[in-house]
């Protein structure tokens, strides 16, 4: 199976960048988009530490927030 999640760019240096999601900061690849590359506020999907595409921040947080519903039921189960 195949995991990727939304991730929001903090910060950005030529193909590199540092995003977050849930209070998680990672360093990522942007080089399998296209240029222009994303800037910092934008959301990317990333998937094993490459970005692969870019994400409407609407649909991001909506899937962010199921991801922490997923987490809140878990650690009651």
């Amino acid at each position: 199976m195949c995991l990727s999640v939304p991730m929001q760019i903090l910060s950005r240096e030529g193909d590199r960048a540092i995003a977050e999601t849930l209070g998680v900061r990672r360093e990522i690849g942007l080089a399998l988009l296209s240029e222009p590359y994303p800037e910092p506020g934008d959301y990317v999907v990333v998937h094993v530490g490459y970005a692969i595409e870019r994400i409407d921040p609407e649909i991001a947080e909506e899937s962010l927030a199921l991801w922490q519903a997923m987490q809140e039921l878990s650690s009651h189960a």
